[in-house]
């Protein structure tokens, strides 16, 4: 079984290192395959706060990271950093590579950098990493539980969120789902749910889901949502399925517990779609 840990919106520099340690010790006793970052990684995007979250997943000790920034993760009031070099903090962390691709066997994950300099909040998908995340996950293996990775999300359950979604995710949606994408993960909203595609987009012709994370370690938590991280359990058996559990740290408790669990069917084409 490959089991993926998401951890989204930490924004270290507002960590609470109580549940800082109980998602060390989740991590531990989990033991992810892969560890997936998406997003908003440090509240300002000073080098401080880099070095926290950098020594942060340095602990955590998983197999493999794949980490994209959130629009948090460019720096807000360093105008000429902004302008000038805008992911270069984030670089010396987290390494010269914006959208990242972990494989294996039984996965392929694709990381898609949906921040821009100029925005301040909202994110976008262009046309062509629309491409190139098609391609990539065209040539994915029937075995293979197929995630892309963004920040902004690409569906939301709150009319005070949709503001929020990612610009471009239409077609980016329905591409992906063509090319067989199973799960797109998000975060910025700091609202964990699990949803189907489909139900938010009906352009979208196969069974893909949108999982988003809640904040992993900060205090800026909204309202009845606790911190929270998602485990993702694949095993690569028929019907294809894949398993989202997510684990909670209520106040005061300084541990991960689960929280919900979801089964997700993948892959199967829609009733409603044509030619069913």
């Amino acid at each position: 079984m490959t089991v993926l840990l998401q951890i989204s919106d930490p924004h270290f520099g507002t960590e609470q290192e109580p549940v800082v340690r109980a998602l060390e010790l989740l991590a531990r006793t989990q033991r992810p395959d892969l560890v997936v970052l998406s997003g908003d990684i440090t509240q300002r995007a000073t080098r401080a706060q880099f070095r926290l979250a950098r020594a942060f997943v340095d602990r955590l000790a998983a197999p493999s990271l794949l980490a994209i920034p959130g629009n948090h993760d460019i720096p807000l009031f360093a105008l000429g950093t902004r302008l000038l070099n805008p992911y270069g903090r984030y670089r010396e962390a987290f390494g010269s590579t914006l959208e990242p691709m972990f494989e294996s066997v039984d996965c392929l994950v694709l990381g898609v950098n949906t921040t821009r300099w100029y925005r301040h909040k909202n994110g976008e998908v262009s046309a062509s990493q629309v491409e190139r995340v098609a391609r990539r996950l065209a040539l994915a293996t029937p075995q293979q539980l197929r995630v892309v990775v963004v920040h902004q999300p690409v569906a939301v359950t709150l009319p005070e969120d949709a503001s929020n979604r990612l610009l471009g995710r239409d077609v980016a949606v329905a591409r992906w789902s063509a090319a067989n994408a199973d799960l797109v993960l998000g975060g910025h909203i700091h609202l964990p749910f699990v949803r189907s595609l489909p139900q938010e987009l009906p352009s979208s012709h196969r069974r893909m889901w949108a999982v988003q994370a809640g904040t992993a370690v900060s205090t800026r938590l909204r309202r009845g949502a606790p911190n929270s991280v998602n485990l993702i359990r694949w095993s690569g058996g028929l019907p294809r399925s894949c398993v989202v559990e997510r684990w909670d740290c209520v106040a005061g408790t300084a541990r991960f517990d689960l929280a919900a669990t979801d089964t997700l069917p993948l892959g199967e084409k829609l009733p409603f779609e044509h030619g069913s």
